[in-house]
């Protein structure tokens, strides 16, 4: 497009974080300058902005429609989240009123400030999927007479928080899983899974630790492993569209026939992610760990334990308090015995004014989450500057039976490491 005299014309945010990324969420007010750039008078009619928020689906599917014929399905939809519009310059344009207002811009820079709220509701995250995204942008256009209007767009970045210090995220995830392997009429004793983690929700960046129990009586060798997914899902047009990726992953030992192994708090760490989109329509983000025994020639034994990925990471007194309640049911879930020790006496409760304070100190985290949020926030936005990463598409209403593979027989206990 020929500019003419209008040289140069672009949009700055007032507000950005550590990554010079402009990072919003609800409520929060959106500033900002159009800087128009001149090189002569320039007559102008108006200067509009608009600001838009929309989640957007699609997808095609090739169907047959009898012998020799097919055609493409188009699965579209979308949901509008922000729709402002103001004008900078000149009056609102008006198709049917040819005399307008003319605006004179004389050579030099030329700064005009925006700005608006972001509505007070749950927003959906900013995300870019294989199928469907969720963005949202600021236009400008500068409208002259006579020639066509000059456009810029600029995307910002919006978050929906996700403060992960609520019950229903700090309680722990546990299951356990049995399975025999049968061949043809002979059945090898059964492989056992028992895992748990101490909480639901995680924050990018953090480790899961693993606490996990694997029991092979099977007469083949296998490998425990663990692994971080990510599930996408695309609705339109009451149909769904599932996308699986793999984020991160652990394994431990071979494990022989007859053997048992332990882990005791694997670590399996987060790497930057898109928080969980939980509250859109048409779009779902969501994690699961899954824990697993590879069992070569046979059907994986697996256990998913559903996680929310946040964005307000463990406070310093939750992660003490759920430190130790995690502790005292792990106890209590490998088997081994809980001893509380008789409470002491008032004369031994005396604590010294200095270790008073120290512990006040530590709890007072005002300050302390502010920049733990913010460089978290930096932490998450790096996920939209990874290369894209390989998907694999899972059908979201399987069949139960592929599901479940073989059916589990609970034989007799026979494993010689019990």
């Amino acid at each position: 497009m020929v500019l003419g005299k209008v040289r140069a014309l672009a949009i700055y945010f007032d507000s950005l974080n550590e990554n010079n990324l402009p990072v919003f969420s609800g409520g929060d007010l959106v500033s900002g300058r159009v800087v128009v750039e001149v090189t002569g008078d320039v007559r102008v009619k108006s200067l509009d902005i608009t600001a838009r928020g929309v989640a957007k689906v699609r997808w095609t599917e090739s169907r047959n429609a009898g012998a020799n014929t097919a055609y493409t399905q188009n699965y579209t939809e979308e949901v509008e989240y922000l729709h402002h519009y103001d004008t900078l310059i000149g009056e609102e344009r008006d198709e049917d009123c040819p005399e307008e207002g003319v605006t004179v811009l004389h050579p030099g820079l030329h700064e005009f400030a925006f700005s608006f709220n972001l509505p007070q509701m749950a927003l959906a995250t900013s995300f870019e999927g294989k199928h469907g995204s969720v963005r949202y942008w600021v236009k400008a256009e500068l409208h002259r007479p006579w020639l066509l209007p000059v456009k810029v767009k600029k995307e910002f970045i919006v978050f929906e928080h996700i403060d992960i210090n609520t019950p229903l995220l700090l309680a722990p995830q546990a299951g356990t899983k049995e399975k025999t392997l049968c061949c043809w009429f002979c059945a090898s004793g059964p492989i056992s899974l028992s895992a748990k983690i101490e909480r639901k929700g995680y924050t990018p960046g953090e480790s899961i630790q693993i606490f996990a129990e694997v029991e092979n009586c099977s007469s083949r060798v296998v490998v425990p492993k663990a692994a971080l997914y990510q599930t996408q899902t695309f609705f339109a047009k009451g149909k769904g569209k599932e996308i699986q990726q793999l984020v991160s992953n652990v394994r431990g030992d071979p494990l022989p026939q007859g053997k048992s192994q332990s882990w005791e708090g694997k670590l399996l760490k987060i790497p930057p992610v898109s928080p969980s989109i939980l509250d859109c329509p048409i779009i779902k983000v969501e994690y699961a760990l899954v824990v697993y025994v590879d069992i070569p020639g046979g059907l994986n034994l697996s256990l998913s334990l559903p996680l929310v990925i946040g964005t307000i990471p463990l406070h310093a007194c939750t992660t003490r308090t759920s430190s130790i309640s995690s502790n005292c049911s792990t106890l209590s879930w490998l088997g081994l015995p809980e001893r509380p020790e008789a409470p002491p006496s008032y004369s031994e409760l005396a604590i010294s004014e200095s270790h008073r304070q120290d512990y006040l100190q530590g709890c007072d985290r005002s300050d302390a989450e502010g920049e733990d949020r913010g460089s978290l926030l930096t932490y998450i936005t790096e996920f939209r500057y990874l290369p894209p990463p390989l998907y694999s598409e899972v059908d979201p209403y399987p069949d139960p039976l592929e599901v479940q593979g073989t059916v589990e027989v609970r034989r007799p206990d026979t494993c010689p490491s019990r």
